[in-house]
């Protein structure tokens, strides 16, 4: 997944804050079905509780913290579908083990725009992707119809190769939710930073990064960039997008090299983006003749089909969908970018995509709406000093429509912070409370392998946890050492993964070698497991085999095994 950074850019301009909403009604609604008496509520806004208690050492204080954070984890991943979960298994390649050389390249038998080429490391992945990952492959495949005719046309206007549009593809799986551990978002993975710069607006409101057209524009700005920073060279270009210009342009200094097979062999470039160019070949090779790879019943989606409107200002998107006749979930599949219950307050003239042939009923219907009453809430986030019967006051609303509307427990307790809707009319639905939480499908990485030049505090920030945090989870005591090489636990949910493989950790740590086992009659992947000190699962994900596979004498397995160990 993309991790780009510009190294030469030092500063970047940040997104403006918060639009202003419309000016609320004069008259208050009419009472709801929780009456509570304003009068009887002590109606301040207080601060979250300090969790330190009395007595309480910091360790334990710690400990709580984590437990604290590990549960958010847990909470985080509850409502992520199978199908997600094992994209981003896929995505992520946690189980990949492609070969460290790519033995002989021959140039691919089809025809691409991109220059295609096959050798050893990519029939790996085209094994991958037709062995074990062939479910989340076919789902990309189904779901690349809905996108890459835009994508594809978009990349031919920029003067770019069409087939490139693949990359969003092993980026994203065409999903514009997806949210890596590196805060990347959309189909092309974009970070803030590089999205920034690319023109894609990001706030509470909205985040272009997941917009497929708006992305696919800045993906194709980014790339050409790329191929020219890269001298033209597309596999060096490609490899630029998941690493970074900077992390390349040292690699080509360091090995004296423009060949990226020749960059691969060294131990400058990280795994991930060692793999990433053969992936996308493998991914183009598939896609081109899905039916040569066993793909033979895509049931692939149709091409979105929308008008495009100008909303003068704020529309919930309730009233957007009642105009067109059509489900709510259909207006926020059409416009991604949206985070939430309407377009930005504050947006004049919002570009808004509804379904096809719907312009006319919409433009019709959205006339006779006065304009005070196109948007019915109010997004306002707590403040020091803030009281419920001030908001109410303030907008010309009731103290009880705020409570309902939020399901406040305890009115006398909010938290600095907390985000409240206010209901600036009589009707109102809970769905603005409930699109207040993002919406992106996060995927969390939980190891990470230390290389020179790192600190806690490099590793803390880049992971966006807490220094005291990386310490428990690792065990490090209050010491700062950490060597190239160690491999730390970056996550809660790492973090409970890491108790149980901590004996596997140890027998797989230090230095390894690449052993070619053959196997011999009565040989089981246990026993082999054994008799070289790995794990089953390993053996599996090293040579790409399914769990049930059945091994035959004369087979060779490849192992990667204590180099301490193996003797001969």
């Amino acid at each position: 997944m993309m991790r780009c950074f510009f190294a030469a850019v030092l500063a970047v301009s940040l997104v403006g804050c918060l639009p202003a909403t419309p000016s609320p009604p004069a008259t208050a609604p009419v009472a709801v079905t929780v009456p509570v008496d304003p009068a009887e509520l002590p109606l301040l806004v207080t601060a979250p509780e300090d969790s330190a208690r009395s007595g309480e050492s910091e360790v334990d204080a710690a400990l709580a913290e984590i437990d604290s954070l590990a549960g958010t984890a847990a909470v985080e991943e509850e409502g992520v579908d199978s199908e997600t979960l094992e994209d981003n298994a896929v995505l992520t390649g946690a189980d990949q083990a492609a070969p460290e050389e790519e033995g002989v390249t021959v140039p691919a038998a089809v025809t691409f725009d991109f220059p295609v080429v096959e050798n050893d490391k990519v029939r790996y992945f085209l094994d991958y992707y037709t062995g074990p990952a062939r479910t989340a492959f076919s789902r990309w495949l189904a779901r690349s119809g809905r996108y890459l005719p835009q994508m594809r046309e978009t990349f031919a206007a920029a003067g770019l190769p069409q087939d490139l549009a693949y990359l969003a593809m092993i980026e994203s799986g065409f999903n514009d939710r997806a949210y890596s551990w590196a805060h990347a978002v959309g189909p092309w993975q974009f970070i803030e930073s590089t999205g920034r710069m690319m023109g894609l607006k990001s706030d509470w409101w909205r985040d272009e990064r997941r917009d497929f057209e708006k992305s696919t524009a800045a993906a194709a700005r980014f790339l050409k960039d790329l191929h020219q920073r890269m001298d033209g060279d597309w596999y060096l270009a490609v490899a630029s997008y998941n690493a970074g210009p900077g992390k390349l342009a040292t690699a080509v200094r360091k090995y004296d090299s423009r060949d990226f097979w020749e960059l691969s062999r060294g131990k400058y470039l990280q795994t991930e983006t060692k793999n990433y160019v053969p992936k996308l070949l493998a991914a183009m090779l598939i896609a081109k003749e899905p039916e040569k790879y066993g793909f033979t019943d895509i049931e692939y989606h149709e091409p979105l089909a929308y008008d495009t409107v100008t909303v003068p200002s704020a529309t919930d998107l309730e009233i957007v969908a009642r105009l067109c006749a059509v489900d709510y979930d259909l207006i926020k599949q059409l416009n991604p970018e949206l985070k939430r219950w309407c377009t930005p307050p504050g947006d004049t003239d919002y570009q808004l995509r509804i379904p096809a042939g719907k312009r006319e009923q919409f433009l019709a219907g959205y006339a006779r709406i006065p304009a005070d009453q196109r948007a019915n809430y109010k997004h306002h986030k707590v403040r020091s000093g803030d009281t419920l019967l001030a908001l109410a006051k303030q907008y010309g609303i009731r103290v009880d429509d705020i409570i309902t509307l939020n399901r406040i427990k305890n009115p006398r307790a909010l938290s600095i912070g907390t985000d409240l809707v206010l209901p600036l009319h009589k009707s109102f639905s809970r769905l603005p409370v409930d699109e207040l939480k993002d919406d992106y499908i996060r995927t969390r990485r939980q190891l990470y392998t230390v290389r020179s030049g790192d600190s806690l505090w490099k590793i803390s920030q880049r992971f966006d946890v807490s220094e005291k945090e990386l310490r428990v989870w690792n065990r490090l005591g209050w010491s700062n050492t950490i060597r190239p090489g160690q491999v730390l636990v970056v996550s809660a949910k790492g973090a409970k993964k890491a108790q149980p493989a901590k004996a596997a950790a140890r027998a797989n740590s230090g230095p390894t070698q690449k052993v070619i086992y053959k196997v011999r009659p009565g040989d089981t992947l246990w026993g082999i497991g054994r008799q070289f000190d790995v794990g089953t699962a390993q053996i599996i994900g090293w040579n790409n085999l399914s769990a049930d596979h059945v091994l035959r004498p004369g087979q060779t397995l490849t192992l990667l095994v204590p180099a301490s160990d193996h003797q001969g």
